[in-house]
């Protein structure tokens, strides 16, 4: 299966610990597609329909859902844990997951 940056993936987040994100979770990819391609594991950001507007999460719809990317708790995971490519983020949704990242992380 070929991943993508800022695809939509169904990915099984269990095992945890703590505050993690339980149990299967629609996740944006965030990790560019040179390392897709090439390594055997990927970064993603899950999604969630139940939050509070924070700084670090970007609101998405998808498939109807109103939801959030949580980029405040972005992982790598094995691609096994990668149940199915369910679709893409909209260039918005894409130009604010850049923006959000870049003032969290990088500044």
């Amino acid at each position: 299966m070929e991943l993508r940056q800022y695809q939509i993936v169904l990915v099984n987040l269990d095992p945890t610990i703590g505050s993690e994100m339980k149990k299967t979770h629609p996740c944006v990819i965030i990790s560019p597609d040179e390392m897709n391609k090439y390594l055997q594991t990927i970064v993603i950001a899950p999604m969630t329909s139940s939050s509070k507007h924070y700084p670090t999460r970007v609101p998405v719809k998808h498939r109807k859902t109103k939801g959030w990317i949580v980029l405040d708790q972005i992982r790598t995971i094995d691609r096994q844990r990668i149940a199915k490519i369910l679709g893409d983020l909209t260039e918005k949704e894409t130009y604010d997951v850049k923006t959000v990242i870049h003032e969290t992380y990088v500044a």
